[in-house]
């Protein structure tokens, strides 16, 4: 069978991201053959509701034909064009300017990149521009948070503070620091919001102190929501609070939206939650759909305007051969119609059914903690409600999870801790939402009934 064939192709030549190499040459790939809407379908015709748009990103749903169109018609016209040299295209300068209007804030200036690593790259590139230019070049120390994820470059990957991002990479970097995350279900503080913020704010102030005060630190990254450490969301006003040390400080504040920016939690950037403007925002994923590559530096006005004031007549030298990229920003330009167009509101509204869905799971016996805002969400899984027991290691609930869920027809990020994130197309109907709910339902129900499941529960 071709679909064979790919495999061992596949398993023979093919490195995937964040895998095991050598349990991928066991396992093999799943083949992915054809998707419409929020159904994937696989190599051997089993088709599964994608409850987690790809990677986060397939925010506006598969098969989209205006977006196939836009991108086909701008290969026909224009399939490439240089931002070097002063040169340019016309969907990436309607894009910049689309992007600026809608952004929080004085955020009117954009740099594109190819997606979110290269993006967070790009800040650390312009925060140490930025001090220099200001004649403050030993504020070179960057602090961000435990369990977030900033992109798996090389210094991104340092920003990141996931293990498994670190190990054998000789990572993070020396002037690379973190703070504790405001994980909720598991801070030592408690649960009650104000005593997570005043936490966190005293270890900023703390950690701040200890690299030789802010006349030393030069930026502070954090997502709105952390995905990849298991969609962590910060108590109401945590982000806003945290934005307001810096300022008072005078430390750049820098907000990762690859994961939630484009209606992901709702608003088209989830800094609108709080009114939060960051000196920097970057954004990937949903600005194309991951129809085609592509991500975003926002810059605020006194950022841009300090680095081009201290360029002066010189070449700020930073840049991608793909950046802003015309068959990328036609796509965009095409997505950012359907957000507007009604994609937006119907996020909004699957978000509240999706969190009532999965809330209804509450009571399995499973189910530890239901978290998450809009069309962004994950349940942690216990085998003792009381004491938040995670799962035993030994019942790899990462794979175990995922296997489930797919043969019951749902794709979901099962994190190796036991949680379950979700992050569906905003285009989902009603259906498809309760039918992630029903299979995720199924697939505790069966993981329940594994004996060594079962043991650790009593």
């Amino acid at each position: 069978m071709l679909s064979n064939s790919l495999i061992e192709q596949d398993r023979a030549h093919l490195v995937h991201p964040v895998a095991s190499w050598r349990g991928h040459e066991q396992s093999g790939v799943r083949l992915l053959k054809s998707a419409k809407g929020a159904t994937v379908t696989d190599a051997e015709g089993h088709q599964l509701l994608d409850g987690f748009a790809g990677l986060w990103c397939v925010n506006a749903g598969y098969g989209q034909e205006s977006v196939i169109e836009a991108a086909t018609r701008q290969m026909r016209e224009l399939p490439y064009a240089t931002g070097y040299f002063g040169l340019g295209s016309e969907p990436a300068a309607r894009l910049a300017a689309r992007l600026a209007d809608r952004a929080p804030g004085d955020l009117n200036h954009v740099y594109f990149t190819l997606g979110g690593s290269d993006a967070v790259d790009s800040t650390v590139r312009f925060v140490r521009y930025y001090w220099h230019a200001r004649g403050l070049p030993q504020k070179d120390q960057f602090i961000s948070v435990q369990q977030g994820y900033h992109g798996s470059s090389t210094v991104g990957a340092g920003l990141t503070a996931l293990p498994s991002f670190h190990a054998g990479f000789s990572l993070p970097l020396d002037w690379q620091h973190k703070i504790s995350s405001h994980y909720a279900y598991r801070n030592p503080v408690g649960t009650d919001p104000q005593a997570i913020i005043a936490a966190s704010v005293a270890e900023l102030r703390a950690r701040i102190d200890q690299l030789g005060g802010a006349d030393r630190v030069a930026a502070f990254y954090v997502e709105p929501i952390q995905g990849s450490g298991g969609v962590l969301v910060p108590p109401p006003g945590w982000i806003s609070t945290m934005r307001a040390v810096c300022k008072e400080l005078d430390i750049l504040f820098i907000a990762d939206e690859v994961i939630t920016g484009f209606g992901r939690t709702g608003p088209l950037f989830a800094c609108e939650d709080e009114g939060v403007v960051p000196d920097m925002m970057t954004t990937a994923k949903g600005l194309t759909s991951g129809y085609v590559p592509m991500g975003a530096v926002f810059l605020s006005d006194h950022v841009y305007d300090t680095i081009a004031d201290g360029a002066g007549a010189a070449a700020v030298g930073h840049g991608y051969t793909y950046s802003a990229h015309p068959v990328s920003a036609a796509v965009a330009l095409a997505v950012l119609d359907l957000y507007e167009d009604g994609l937006l509101e119907n996020g909004r509204r699957m978000g509240a059914r999706l969190m009532a869905g999965l809330q209804g799971l509450s009571d399995h016996p499973l189910v530890g903690n239901v978290r998450g805002r809009g069309m962004l969400a994950a349940i942690e899984l216990v085998t003792d409600k009381d004491a938040k027991t995670p799962l035993p290691a030994a019942a790899a609930p990462a794979t175990r999870v995922f296997d489930r869920a797919w043969r019951n027809g749902l794709v979901v990020r099962a994190f190796a801790q036991g949680v379950i994130g979700y992050a569906p197309p905003l285009c989902c109907t009603e259906a498809e939402i309760d039918a992630i709910v029903e299979r995720t339902r199924l697939t505790l129900d069966q993981t329940l009934e594994d004996p060594d499941v079962r043991a650790a529960m009593r």
